[in-house]
């Protein structure tokens, strides 16, 4: 997948292609339903099938004190939308003076112009364009006007009870929600796939080496953290599975500990993981992904070592009974 971070490295004459639009956090079942549909009509018609998303998040811009907690990090984001068969991605910064850009200036100068759109596949609540005005009759009419069809789809996804019985749609909120309970299992219901976070290994108190159990802490994390708690999970070296695809410690079962310690008084919240049954890794400074997988229990105070190593023990052996 061709990954372009900026209108001036698309190629001159490029397309024709089918584009969607979205930001695509979390690259949900929905988005990949929607993603799936693209890629068909692409193939169909022998056109680049191509996503346009924005970075930073809209939020992030419009209302920065208030923006969502990010399901992922651009790196994951363009992984996973690599993985639905998208032939190019175009990440547009996301900017006050993009915001101000009219709807007919937004399509003519990335999907007209840009992207040599001949098809756009847009949800039926789909809103661009200065203050958010053009709607789907508006891209219908720009398309009318600038020669591409609109393919318009429905929300997608019944796989939660709403609150009133009825299912609800797949959503980053609704997995937001539900990460922020610390439910990793039904979060992936709405992903398709268990949550990550991706950090580099950093240097931490070297505690859980003292008590057996040596944890990989994570640094400059990406992706949202769930609710404080014990998780099972795995850890996954990418640096490790590019240089040696076949070696066996590119994808390791790990119990993964998220919060601040409070046993020993801790007040930074951590992320760190520990490989079950190997004490001999060195993951310093690596970049590793945690995939959460289901959650064991909340953090708890212990008063002492020796009842906290008795649950760490009864927490690995239930991680590895869920991971097997």
């Amino acid at each position: 997948m061709q990954v372009f971070t900026g209108l001036e490295q698309v190629p001159d004459g490029f397309g024709p292609s089918v584009v969607t639009i979205g930001n695509f956090d979390g690259v949900h079942r929905g988005h990949q339903a929607v993603l799936e549909r693209l890629v068909g009509i692409a193939r169909a018609g022998g056109r680049a099938a191509v996503g346009l998303t924005f970075d930073p998040h809209p939020a992030v811009v419009h209302r920065p004190d208030s923006a969502p907690d990010l399901l992922t990090g651009l790196t994951d984001r363009l992984d996973l939308l690599a993985r639905t068969g998208l032939d190019a991605v175009l990440v547009v910064p996301y900017t006050l003076e993009l915001a101000a850009l009219t709807p007919e200036e937004f399509v003519t100068r990335y999907l007209v112009d840009g992207l040599g759109a001949r098809a756009v596949v847009v949800g039926h609540d789909v809103r661009f364009g200065k203050g958010n005005v053009g709607t789907l009759d508006t891209m219908v009419e720009l398309g009318g006007r600038h020669g591409f069809e609109v393919v318009a789809v429905d929300d997608v996804g019944d796989c939660l009870p709403a609150a009133d019985g009825a299912g609800q749609r797949w959503s980053s909120s609704a997995a937001r929600a539900l990460l922020a309970e610390g439910d990793v299992a039904q979060a992936a219901e709405i992903l398709g796939r268990p949550h990550r976070v991706r950090g580099t290994v950093v240097h931490g108190d070297a505690r859980g080496r003292e008590l057996g159990f040596p944890t990989a802490n994570l640094g400059g994390i990406e992706g949202m953290v769930p609710a404080d708690g014990v998780y099972a999970g795995r850890l996954r070296r990418p640096r490790l599975a590019a240089t040696d695809p076949g070696h066996p410690d590119t994808d390791l079962p790990a119990a993964i500990s998220i919060g601040t310690n409070p046993t020993f008084d801790g007040v930074e919240r951590r992320v760190e993981a520990y490989v079950l049954d190997r004490t001999d890794l060195d993951l310093y400074d690596e970049p590793v992904v945690l995939e959460l997988t289901a959650r064991l229990r909340p953090t708890l105070r212990f008063d002492g070592i020796e009842p906290l190593v008795a649950q760490m023990h009864d927490d690995v052996a239930r991680a590895r009974e869920i991971l097997r």
